[in-house]
C-alpha cells in the first residue's frame, strides 16, 4: 500500500515576498512517473520541463508572478515546493512504481492551499492556482481515489483552483472524466514540449491581467489530439 506524505513545513522564503510584492500565479504539475513512462515518455516530459522553464524566463513580469510546483506519483513526492520562475529549475524525472493518483491529487491540493496560506499571511494577492494533472494510466487498483475525485470537484466549485486532467499514450480517459470538472484532453503523441510551451502562453496570459478577473485563453492547438 502506498502511503500518502504528510505535508510538513515546505520552505519558502517569505523576505522573497518583502523583494517581490507582485501577486502570485500558482501551477502545481502533477506528474505520472510510474514504470509505463519508461523510456521516450519520461525523456520527452523532461524536455518539455525545460521548455515551460525557457519559456517562463523569456517574460520578465512571469518571471515575477509566476511559481511552479512539482508533485510526482508513485511514490507520491514533492518533486519540488512552490518556486518563483525566476529560480525554477526542473528536476531530472525518473521512472519508477505505480500510479498512487488518488494519493498525488490530494497531497498537491494540500500544498496548493497551504501555498495560498503562505500569501495571504504575507499580503500576497494571488491569481486563482492552476493545477495540471499528467498520466498516462489510471489510478491503482489498490487506493481510494474517489476522495480526490471529490476534492477536485469541491475545489472547482469554490473557484479554489482550476484543474486540469491530461492523458498521456494508453490512459484510461473515462476515470479521467470521473477525477476531473473539466473535460480531460489526450496528448497527441509525447507533444510535451509544445504543451508546456502552451501552458507558459497561458501563465504569462493570466500573469499580466488582474488576480480575480476572467482571463481568456487561447485553445490548446498543436500538443491535443482531436
Amino acid at each position: 500500500m502506498t502511503s500518502t506524505p504528510t505535508l510538513d513545513q515546505i520552505p519558502f522564503d517569505a523576505t522573497g515576498f518583502a523583494d517581490n510584492p507582485e501577486p502570485r500565479c500558482p501551477c502545481l504539475l502533477l506528474l505520472d512517473v510510474s514504470q509505463s513512462m519508461e523510456g521516450a515518455p519520461i525523456d520527452e516530459l523532461n524536455a518539455g520541463l525545460v521548455s515551460l522553464k525557457n519559456e517562463l524566463h523569456g517574460d520578465p513580469l512571469a518571471m515575477k508572478r509566476v511559481e511552479v510546483g512539482i508533485v510526482t506519483f508513485g511514490p507520491v513526492k514533492t518533486e519540488l515546493p512552490f518556486e518563483s520562475a525566476t529560480v525554477f529549475s526542473p528536476p531530472t524525472l525518473v521512472h519508477q512504481g505505480d500510479t498512487p493518483m488518488g494519493a498525488a491529487i490530494l497531497h498537491g491540493l494540500e500544498m496548493v492551499e497551504q501555498r495560498k496560506a503562505e500569501y495571504r499571511a504575507n499580503g500576497i494577492s494571488y491569481y486563482r492556482p492552476w493545477v495540471f494533472l499528467i498520466t498516462d494510466g489510471a489510478p491503482s487498483t489498490t487506493e481510494s481515489w474517489q476522495a480526490a475525485a471529490d476534492a477536485v470537484r469541491s475545489g472547482e466549485d469554490g473557484k479554489r483552483f482550476a484543474f486540469f486532467a491530461i492523458g498521456v499514450s494508453k490512459a484510461d480517459m473515462e476515470k479521467l472524466k470521473e477525477v476531473s470538472v473539466r473535460e480531460p484532453l489526450r496528448l497527441d503523441g509525447l507533444k510535451f514540449s509544445e504543451l508546456f510551451k502552451w501552458l507558459s502562453a497561458s501563465l504569462k496570459t493570466v500573469s499580466s491581467s488582474t488576480p480575480g478577473t476572467e482571463v481568456k485563453i487561447n485553445a490548446p492547438l498543436g500538443w491535443a489530439a482531436v
